[in-house]
């Protein structure tokens, strides 16, 4: 029997690589093929092929931009993106199947493509043959990264490789997801390479890639349509200045990211440290009751636990928010500026509010100086490290604690009573009003916006939109998959079968698991899909929900006092998804009706 060997790269989704091995070793059996599996993820290689040697007429298939291990290498491959085996592998096994019969796939032509180093043919019918690059070949190398680093992080990643891939070019991609950079890109490969393309939401360092053409987007041209992405950066990419050289006259600069970006790599670095103080405290609560943060309780672990949590994670939260917004905007000199105005601007009281002023204005204070202070080349290494970090710290300390400090309290005192004091009506259209912009474009800029209003109120202690937000997010996933079991006749095999790895994504609070069958029927989908989250968000507000950890979907639920009103909690997730699902069976005609005669 044949064998196809699957390589899976699953960056920072070990679910979304688990499910996907699953999905493609079915579609393999099924058509009489047997396979070997390999996995790796951010965290490494999570599971090994068997170690039984290829033969003739195996058949190679890289998932999600895997590379192939030598004994596999000369045999006839097929490339594929994480997203796509989730959502029809029977296609992709297909397809690689395919490739192995094709006339001109002869082993040694395969081993000597790869010993030159050709990158393997993609799926897409347009492509070339395996290892032949096509005449004008460039080398790209591109950076994907997202402000939760989790699904539009690898799915821009795949949308570029694959698009590389048809357009005949050689492409690394390195993904910086929520557990760091995940297959990283090398001073070698940066060096050889003609072009850099970042796709991403949040800002990334670009200090290594100077005296490159670089080109800097958002995650959705990249998985949208990533041919016209590559095409674009080739046409408008700019010559990146050297990190200790100033931007000569023929250096062009980057298009300077807007506002929104710099508030969402602040979000992006600051989730890590909420998720860390909202689940310890959580669990000093399990294990000491509610009065575990008295200090007749000091001693014990649930004591330190709530320490840890409250002291250390939780009072990190401003000063990360308002550091790497700074970071976003000035680089590395506006760090300390913005930590240290985020920290003053968390003891007057200000809460996240303050933390974003504070950041920004850390940011563009600091960066001002840079562009308008003038020092001789002998003292330029002085601004980084000296000059700059001094400076943007005074401006900022006196402007948070003379200036700012005290308006800013007043109106994040205000905010924060008027959240709690929420009853009825008000709370009801708040939840409704969060619960529709996270189901509107599945991680897009309205989704985050939602996401990240919630997510820093954690910092002043308002649990209760994040719980709305959250059950919201889970709701589109989950409707699309019951849908496919309720109205079977409304989608194709593919689909019924991409159902149920969409619902364990919903599951885990990835709305992106969405995005596919949108994409198919928007006018249809969208509005069914906002509706069943404003039901799920209302009610949650409604019955007063607190949510303590910002992501995690169902698998934060069972740890006492991460989520209050469990029973409730759960009850309005039920019943957002089974009015999407409904919604989505009354708008969507059955495939027979819905061809033209």
């Amino acid at each position: 029997m044949n064998k196809i060997w699957i390589a899976i790269e699953a960056g920072g989704s070990a679910v979304a690589g688990a499910l996907a091995s699953a999905a493609l070793r079915k579609a393999a059996t099924e058509r009489g093929w047997d396979c070997d599996i390999e996995i790796r993820n951010a965290a490494g290689m999570q599971q090994a092929y068997a170690g039984a040697a290829p033969k003739p007429g195996d058949v190679l298939l890289l998932i999600g931009g895997a590379q192939p291990a030598a004994p596999q290498a000369g045999l006839a491959r097929g490339v594929a993106g994480l997203d796509e085996a989730l959502a029809a592998p029977d296609r992709v096994i297909a397809a690689a199947i395919a490739q192995g019969q094709a006339p001109d796939t002869g082993a040694g032509a395969r081993a000597a493509a790869h010993a030159a180093g050709a990158n393997a043919a993609p799926l897409s019918s347009d492509a070339a043959s395996p290892g032949a690059p096509r005449a004008g070949a460039k080398r790209i190398v591109a950076v994907t990264s997202c402000p939760t680093g989790i699904a539009h992080t690898f799915m821009a990643a795949e949308g570029l490789t694959q698009a590389a891939h048809a357009l005949g070019h050689h492409i690394r991609v390195e993904t910086q997801g929520s557990v760091g950079s995940g297959t990283p890109l090398t001073t070698e490969e940066i060096a050889a390479a003609d072009l850099v393309i970042i796709a991403a939401d949040r800002e990334v360092d670009r200090s290594r890639f100077g005296g490159k053409r670089v080109h800097a987007s958002n995650t959705k041209p990249a998985i949208s349509d990533g041919q016209a992405l590559i095409a674009r950066a080739f046409e408008q990419a700019s010559l990146q200045a050297a990190s200790s050289d100033a931007a000569g006259p023929t250096q062009a600069q980057p298009r300077r990211a807007g506002p929104y970006k710099h508030l969402m790599t602040g979000v992006s670095f600051m989730l890590p440290f909420v998720v860390a103080g909202g689940l310890l405290i959580a669990l000093a609560f399990a294990l000491g009751g509610i009065y575990a943060s008295d200090e007749s309780q000091a001693g014990t672990l649930a004591h330190a636990l709530f320490q840890i949590g409250a002291q250390g994670g939780f009072a990190l939260i401003v000063p990360a928010l308002a550091g790497y917004i700074a970071y976003s905007i000035a680089d590395r000199p506006g760090i300390a500026p913005g930590m240290i105005g985020g920290l003053l601007a968390a003891n007057m009281g200000t809460g996240f509010l303050g933390g974003i002023v504070a950041g920004f204005i850390a940011g563009y204070g600091t960066d001002f100086m840079n562009r308008r202070i003038p020092l001789p080349k002998q003292l330029q290494g002085l601004k980084p490290v000296l000059i700059l970090p001094l400076l943007g710290t005074l401006l900022t300390g006196l402007l948070i604690t003379q200036v700012v400090g005290a308006p800013v309290a007043a109106a994040q005192t205000f905010l924060t009573d008027w959240l709690r004091g929420m009853q009825g009506a008000s709370a009801v259209m708040l939840g409704m009003l969060l619960g529709g912009m996270m189901a509107f474009d599945m991680g897009g800029p309205v989704n985050k916006a939602a996401y990240a209003f919630s997510t820093s109120l954690i910092a002043s202690h308002v649990y209760t939109p994040m719980a709305a937000t959250m059950a919201a997010g889970m709701t589109p996933p989950l409707a699309i998959a019951l849908a496919t079991r309720l109205f079977a006749n409304r989608y194709t095999a593919e689909e019924r079968e991409a159902g149920g790895a969409t619902g364990i994504l919903g599951l885990a609070f990835i709305t992106e698991g969405a995005i596919p069958f949108v994409a198919r029927d928007p006018l249809r989908m969208i509005p069914s899909l906002m509706a069943g989250s404003a039901v799920t968000g209302a009610i949650s507000m409604a019955i007063g929900a607190e949510l303590k950890v910002p992501h995690g979907g169902i698998f934060v639920l069972p740890i006492p006092g991460a989520v209050t009103h469990l029973l409730g909690y759960v009850a309005a997730l039920i019943a957002g998804t089974l009015v999407s699902a409904l919604a989505i069976g009354l708008l969507k005609r059955p495939l027979a009706a819905a061809q033209p005669k």
